[in-house]
């Protein structure tokens, strides 16, 4: 499956982990709400493009704000 995703500024503990929303869209349609906990550049590779993508958040959408319990979200 491939998705097209991007990053909410919500930020949400599960099992203890702190995980970050991302949601978008699967590449047939499908909406989806994706808890990412950690996201890496391989190295060697210049890490300075991901990094400013990567501090940058769409607002969530109703759907994203519903899925979470009050008390997972920080």
């Amino acid at each position: 499956m491939k998705a097209t995703i991007e990053s909410t500024d919500i930020i949400v503990e599960v099992n203890g982990m702190t995980a970050r929303v991302w949601e978008g869209r699967s590449e047939r349609g499908a909406p989806v709400i994706m808890l990412v906990c950690n996201v890496a550049v391989p190295a060697g590779h210049d890490q300075a493009e991901f990094l400013a993508e990567l501090m940058e958040h769409c607002p969530p959408s109703h759907v994203a704000v519903q899925c979470f319990p009050a008390r997972m979200v920080r």
